[in-house]
């Protein structure tokens, strides 16, 4: 062999192994998962409202990095055959703030769907020069689901001038603006009001406004229990846009409702109409609601607001006075100036039913209306409901059967309408077998909206729902990373099955876990699996546009 032929045998040699050192490992990879996760071929609803597509979705460092046909391998494959895949479920009404220090898994939201829950009807567990530690807490023990919060304006009230009914001086008023400062520079979503409950109530609209403009300041949303959901329900939302429109900052209604038996059928339709036309002038105005004819709260709600000036134990002792139970129990029947009279709004007695007694001798009672408890002690309602709360030292609870179904179903139908549960996760998951003590709310909302209100009724369409639950709350808030199927987005995921997905509570046995929800995942890891926790605490802190690291 000449020395040319060598050479050329030697370039070809090396040319075949430098090509072997290279494509073997590429053969290798080839079989490698590139994904973490990868669900197969689901309905994938987006959530922007559009109809569901075949599609698998592709998952990589918690967010969504393909959707389509995925060629690549997830380290986990789902096989979504005849199973939807959206995006999680957004609680706009969540009231988890204190229950995730002491069991931070929220495994009754989780199962069914919810993987951002946004807290703070009542403002947060901790004052606001502790808001930025509260959080810094929840980040390092881990949460189950996703999390944000308002920060109360009764906090900031009640931090300065305690429970008195009387309006804060100037210089007062100053010290609350500051603490919602303070609240809002440690992340928090807004400014959140609760105007049925003293001494919330004792709040003037042109105080609450100076504490909205702080908020507004920092791009909040100021989201309301608004000061009555009964005949006032018009000149309600006039104030909450009006605390919205003054203050510069868009408006959210909490749990919008029509509590007036007279007023069924028209005022809901009254009620679109306001938030319509505020809207049409430019207002962010929108509302959520809870699928349910009952609303739930303490049995104190029946009481006159004026009663529970000084705080619980000044209520106690006012209920003890004959002189003070006769003026109140005129007052149920004639109203009270800044009380919303729920004892109207439910129409009667028979419809205010107790849930939880707060003393183990009156347990007998639960689950009967005050005019079947009032019988069995000789008593007229409204004794026996104050009486209920002396023994029960105020921590009683009822369910108000407030609603109209065909009001429900209206308020579902606006486009600004989201859910919200209104309740707390469970500390621990309750025996399903529990009777009362509880409103289904929180075991089955979501998966309630599904079954009853697409499946059953037609109300709206599932990906209206879907809609409802992920992208609308999403945009409401001003969370551009959440609520879509979307590549780059937070992989938050619910997959269930149309057919079989159902709430499972009910009044009477409130604490039923939904069925047929398959898989939750939040930030791209599974949470829920076949009905099941994994144990897996993957939440993420959502912060408001104000925070100052």
């Amino acid at each position: 062999m000449n020395t040319a032929i060598r050479s050329l045998f030697s370039l070809s040699l090396i040319s075949l192994l430098l090509w072997n050192l290279c494509v073997a490992p590429i053969a290798a990879q080839a079989n490698q998962p590139i994904y973490d996760i990868v669900i197969r071929n689901g309905r994938v609803l987006d959530g922007a409202g559009n109809p569901w597509i075949a599609a698998d979705v592709a998952i990589k460092d918690g967010r969504f990095a393909r959707i389509g046909k995925v060629e690549g391998k997830g380290t986990r494959e789902i096989d979504a055959t005849g199973r939807y895949v959206t995006p999680g479920w957004i609680d706009m009404l969540d009231a988890s703030g204190g229950v995730l220090v002491q069991n931070p898994l929220a495994e009754s939201k989780l199962l069914m769907g919810v993987t951002t829950g946004i807290s703070g009807e009542g403002g947060t567990p901790v004052p606001a020069e502790k808001v930025s530690e509260y959080f810094a807490g929840l980040e390092k023990n881990g949460i189950g689901m996703n999390f944000g919060t308002y920060f109360s304006a009764t906090q900031a009230r009640v931090a300065v001038i305690g429970q008195e009914a009387r309006d804060p001086n100037a210089e007062e008023l100053s010290r609350m603006k500051a603490i919602m400062e303070t609240a809002m520079k440690a992340g928090v979503l807004g400014m959140s009001t609760a105007l049925i409950y003293p001494p919330a109530s004792y709040s003037k609209t042109d105080q609450l406004v100076e504490l909205a403009k702080v908020a507004g300041r920092y791009g909040g949303v100021y989201s309301s229990h608004i000061r009555g959901e009964g005949k006032e329900l018009i000149e309600s939302i006039d104030e909450a846009i009006t605390i919205g429109e003054k203050g510069g900052l868009p408006v959210e209604i909490y749990h919008l409702k029509a509590a007036h038996q007279p007023g069924w059928g028209t005022l809901m339709r009254q009620a679109g109409e306001r938030i319509e036309a505020a809207r049409g002038r430019g207002l962010d105005v929108a509302a959520d609601i809870y699928p349910y004819v009952a609303g739930g709260t303490g049995l104190s709600a029946v009481v006159p607001a004026w009663a529970s000036e000084g705080g619980n134990e000044k209520l106690l002792e006012r209920l003890r006075d004959p002189a003070i139970r006769t003026r109140l129990k005129n007052e149920i029947k004639t109203g009270s100036p800044g009380w919303w009279n729920i004892v109207e709004a439910a129409g009667s007695w028979d419809n205010i039913v107790l849930v939880y007694a707060g003393n183990k001798d009156n347990v007998r009672f639960e689950g009967k209306n005050l005019n079947q408890i009032a019988k069995e002690w000789n008593k007229e309602p409204a004794d026996a409901a104050f009486d209920l709360l002396l023994q029960g030292t105020g921590r009683v609870s009822a369910l108000y059967f407030l609603m109209t179904e065909s009001d429900v179903e209206t308020a579902m139908k606006y486009p600004w309408v989201s859910f919200g549960s209104d309740a707390a996760a469970s500390p621990e998951l309750v025996d399903p077998k529990t009777a009362g003590n509880g409103h289904p709310r929180a075991y089955g909302t979501f998966p309630r909206v599904i079954a009853e209100y697409v499946r059953k009724k037609g109300i709206i369409t599932l990906p209206d729902a879907i809609r409802k639950m992920t992208s609308w709350p999403a945009t409401r808030l001003r969370i551009p990373s959440r609520g879509l199927v979307r590549e780059g987005l937070w992989a938050d995921v619910v997959i269930f099955d149309y057919d079989k997905i159902q709430d499972n509570s009910t009044y009477e046995f409130p604490f039923r876990t939904p069925s047929g929800i398959d898989f939750v995942l939040v930030n791209g890891q599974v949470v829920v699996e076949k009905g099941k926790h994994t144990g897996a605490k993957a939440g993420k802190v959502i912060y408001g546009p104000g925070r100052t690291p």
